[in-house]
């Protein structure tokens, strides 16, 4: 069987934390062999469906949304989610749109995105996914939690490299079966083959670079 080589969780330069634009995102991807890419901007599906314009086989879009409890993680965005809705009315209008749903790198505390153990296991019904191992995470605990609490809810788990440059692309990444919409891709997560490495705890300078970088630029 043939396996497609999906990058879950990766940034452009609309998310204001990031630099990368789509071409040398889609460059990074083609480098490295990664045959889907799942754009999963901040509250924005705008750098994803640039990228696809670009490179439509390739590009899937996705976005990475702040709720009021913590962030989730949507793949097959329609139109885009705004930030700050409750988990529930966020869940609702990806469901409405058909879109797959994970939840972003749950215990990681050091990052605003994460969540309180019962708003978690409040939306724990539904979701499709909870992400299992994110390269950005600083401690390798905040991973082996997310795992142990899939395995505990019976969840499929997807795994992202949380990219926002380039060179951090394919720090993460799932084989799968091939997958043309939400409910092929949650199928084939069940035959997933995953390549996991942290990043390392430097990734985040870029971060604040790009952060401090487009504030300065504003002033200007």
């Amino acid at each position: 069987m043939n396996l497609l080589k999906v990058e879950f969780h990766c940034h452009t330069i609309v998310s204001k934390d990031s630099l990368t634009t789509p071409q040398r995102l889609l460059a990074g991807c083609r480098k490295k062999n990664i045959d889907r890419v799942i754009i999963t901007d901040h509250n924005t599906i705008r750098g994803a469906l640039q990228a696809k314009a670009l490179d439509p086989t390739r590009v899937i879009v996705g976005e990475e949304i702040m709720t009021t409890e913590g962030e989730l993680l949507a793949a097959f965005v329609q139109e885009e989610i705004p930030a700050g809705l409750t988990p529930g009315e966020t869940i609702a209008r990806l469901r409405a749109q058909g879109a797959f749903i994970s939840v972003s790198h749950p215990y990681d505390i050091f990052r605003g995105g994460h969540w309180r153990p019962a708003a978690l296991l409040e939306i724990t019904p539904l979701v499709d996914a909870i992400e299992t191992f994110n390269a950005r995470c600083w401690l390798p605990r905040f991973n082996r939690r997310a795992a142990a609490y899939a395995r505990q809810y019976h969840l499929l788990g997807t795994v992202g490299s949380d990219a926002h440059t380039a060179s951090e692309l394919g720090a993460a990444t799932l084989r799968l079966p091939s997958f043309q919409d939400a409910p092929s891709l949650k199928a084939a997560l069940g035959q997933s083959q995953p390549q996991t490495r942290l990043s390392g705890p430097w990734v985040h300078l870029f971060s604040k670079y790009a952060t401090i970088s487009k504030k300065l630029t504003k002033r200007e």
